[in-house]
């Protein structure tokens, strides 16, 4: 895999930017991947992570619409970026080829 390393909490977060697709932004990605992951996340690190993402060339964002369930603001909505998906496409293919190399003996009959 060339170019920026992805961390594990940095591949949630922009996975589930892709997953979103249009209606990305801080909150609805915290709230989707608390849910998920079945714990409570803290918004400014979801938010930190979305910039850091940004800075790496892996997402872009822009401003929404103003809203008035929040009070006339806009929301920041992100988008991935080329980079960002051949980042996810690569992370998937060497998961699965790792994954598939397994052993089964090396399980110890576990599950």
């Amino acid at each position: 895999m060339k170019g920026e390393q992805l961390g594990e909490f940095e591949e949630l977060v922009l996975l589930t930017i892709a997953y979103l697709y249009e209606r990305a932004y801080s909150v609805a990605v915290m709230e989707e991947l608390s849910q998920r992951l079945e714990r409570p996340l803290s918004l400014g690190a979801v938010h930190r992570t979305m910039q850091r993402l940004e800075e790496k060339g892996m997402v872009l964002s822009h401003l929404g619409e103003a809203t008035a369930e929040r009070g006339g603001r806009r929301k920041r909505l992100f988008t991935v970026t080329a980079a960002g998906e051949q980042a996810l496409h690569d992370l998937r293919r060497i998961r699965h080829e790792l994954w598939t190399g397994i052993p089964q003996a090396a399980w110890g009959g576990s599950l």
